[in-house]
């Protein structure tokens, strides 16, 4: 097994967020030298990493000549120079996930195509290249509202998603390839992460339940384990393994999904990478995602994906009508409370909605969690000064 510990091996990761700020903790933790490449000289790794690069992801050379500098390379986002990564990897660098796993997950309608012809369930999609041909679709009775509008490509976070109800909203919608599907009727948002190294080692993290902020479209809060029926969880489980297969995936995949009002579950997408539904495992799990995607990534022996006990994460996000310079306000007080944890994402300037970190809330009791979960959301308030 090659030596990655306190030795002269480079990992690089392209993208200097808060997910690559939270596994720095992992690299950190096995002396394991980390390079960051990312277009913000201020994102939340530059200071604490051992080397970063100021260079814009979607820029051929700036991802080549990242690549030509470090010995194995990974993602923390999913939007990067893709020819880049195929001429990386022809000439012998290791890349997890795979460029071609990349290349059908940078786009929703390539991914639904994937789902479609591997008979993996998801709801009915159509494709559309741009607009116009939407609303040709709609002036036809092709397609009838209400329906979800997704960006086929550089959505995240609630941007690039929106339900469609009538003619208006289908006119404010940008000019862009999409794909809409179904509205489903479905009772839960569910999500399991699988983590796979290259030895074909896989391994499932519980099944995990989100709850969306109805405005915004993002997650407030994320509960494990999930609130259901111990069978639907193990269709969960299953499901999220046979999309791992499929793909012949290595590294870390978050697997969102639906359970419908009838408990079918079908995929929703993926997220190639550490995940928002998987941040209460710091606290909560034996192994958490982080240090499962390094040893995922690194081919060792993949760690214990058990809870020590019932984890909720809560989102913090910018407080609606703030903008600048960033004030936690009450921390101090959900300090006070057994079992929280708050993690501040350094990032500086805070706006509407935008995630600036989250709180994880541990307990032996999921119902006692999720009440305490409610009180640090109502306490605690991201604003500005």
């Amino acid at each position: 097994m090659k030596n990655y510990f306190s030795s002269d091996f480079k990992l690089g990761v392209l993208g200097g967020g808060q997910l690559g700020r939270m596994l720095l903790a992992e690299t950190q933790k096995f002396d394991i030298h980390t390079s960051i490449l990312d277009n913000n000289k201020n994102a939340p790794c530059a200071e604490i990493c051992n080397k970063f690069v100021v260079g814009d992801l979607l820029d051929f050379d700036a991802v080549y000549n990242f690549g030509k500098t470090v010995d194995l390379l990974t993602i923390e986002i999913e939007n990067v120079n893709l020819d880049a990564l195929d001429k990386l990897e022809d000439e012998g660098l290791t890349i997890y996930p795979k460029p071609k796993h990349l290349r059908i997950i940078q786009s929703k309608a390539r991914q639904k195509n994937f789902y479609v012809d591997h008979q993996i369930p998801t709801a009915e999609f159509s494709h559309y290249a741009y607009l116009e041909e939407l609303k040709h679709s709609y002036e036809n009775n092709i397609i009838n509202f209400p329906f979800v509008w997704k960006a086929a490509r550089f959505g995240y976070d609630g941007n690039g998603v929106k339900i469609v109800r009538n003619f208006e909203d289908l006119k404010s919608l940008p000019n862009v390839e999409c794909i809409t599907e179904k509205l489903i009727p479905f009772k839960n948002e569910l999500a399991v992460i699988v983590a796979r190294n290259a030895n074909g080692k896989t391994t499932t993290y519980p099944v995990v339940e989100m709850e969306f902020h109805p405005e915004a479209n993002q997650v407030e809060y994320v509960i494990c384990p999930a609130r259901i029926d111990f069978k639907v969880a193990e269709k969960a489980r299953e499901l999220a393994l046979k999309v791992v297969s499929e793909l012949n995936f290595i590294g870390l995949l978050a697997v969102e999904m639906f359970q419908t009002t009838d408990d079918k579950i079908l995929v929703n997408e993926v997220a190639p990478r550490p995940h928002n539904s998987g941040h209460y495992s710091i606290e909560a799990s034996y192994t958490n995602q982080f240090e499962q995607h390094l040893r995922s990534i690194l081919n060792l022996p993949l760690g214990n994906t058990e809870s020590k006990v019932a984890g909720i994460m809560v989102n913090l996000v910018g407080a609606e009508g703030f903008s600048g310079e960033v004030v936690y306000e009450n921390i101090e007080e959900i300090l006070k409370i057994d079992g929280v944890t708050p993690h501040i994402y350094g990032k500086k300037e805070t706006r509407s909605f935008r995630k600036m970190g989250h709180v994880t809330i541990v307990d032996e009791n999921i119902e006692k969690a999720r009440e305490i979960a409610q009180k640090v959301k109502e306490t605690i308030r991201v604003i500005s000064k």
